[in-house]
């Protein structure tokens, strides 16, 4: 649990100190989403490489302003941020992004499956954050989901379709 200092934000502290979970935790995951697309883009290879190079790095892009996010609002709630890396690889609830891959399509799974599973705990955290009472980190739980959804929808759209497979 995070070190607490005083503050006249309104919310109370019970609500203070859950939503500074949420929020490392969500740092944390924002971190280690960051070096997942990072790790797909210094990486690929294959004859759509420039395509996927610049798709992986437009992602990285997109996710790297959250960590900030993340933290100046845990921050405004009064929480002693944990913030390096050793720090996030530790708190990050995303599975290792696996090593050893170089084409395209093994690339935007792994991406794929980073950017869902981080989808779906902002998601999870919009919900908490409002149960809570806290409109504001709700609101910016939200923020992050679109810019999420998106990416993610990028990245599955560029899978190769299998054209044998039966229509439904």
């Amino acid at each position: 649990m995070p070190k607490f200092i005083k503050t006249m934000n309104s919310l109370p502290l019970g609500v203070r100190k859950s939503m500074a979970a949420l929020l490392q935790s969500s740092l944390a995951a924002s971190v280690d989403l960051y070096s997942h697309a990072k790790q797909a883009h210094w990486n690929i290879r294959g004859p759509r490489f420039i395509t996927l190079h610049l798709l992986f790095d437009e992602a990285a892009d997109a996710v790297e302003p959250f960590a900030d996010m993340l933290a100046e609002r845990a921050g405004a709630l009064g929480a002693e941020v944990s913030g390096t890396l050793r720090q996030a690889a530790a708190g990050s609830p995303l599975a290792e992004y696996p090593l050893g891959i170089a084409h395209g399509e093994e690339h935007l799974h792994a991406l794929a499956t980073s950017f869902a599973a981080y989808a779906k705990m902002i998601h999870e955290n919009i919900d908490k954050a409002a149960d809570a009472g806290d409109t504001t980190t709700a609101d910016l739980f939200t923020e992050i989901s679109r810019v999420v959804d998106l990416k993610l929808w990028f990245i599955e759209s560029h899978f190769e379709i299998d054209e044998t497979k039966p229509k439904k």
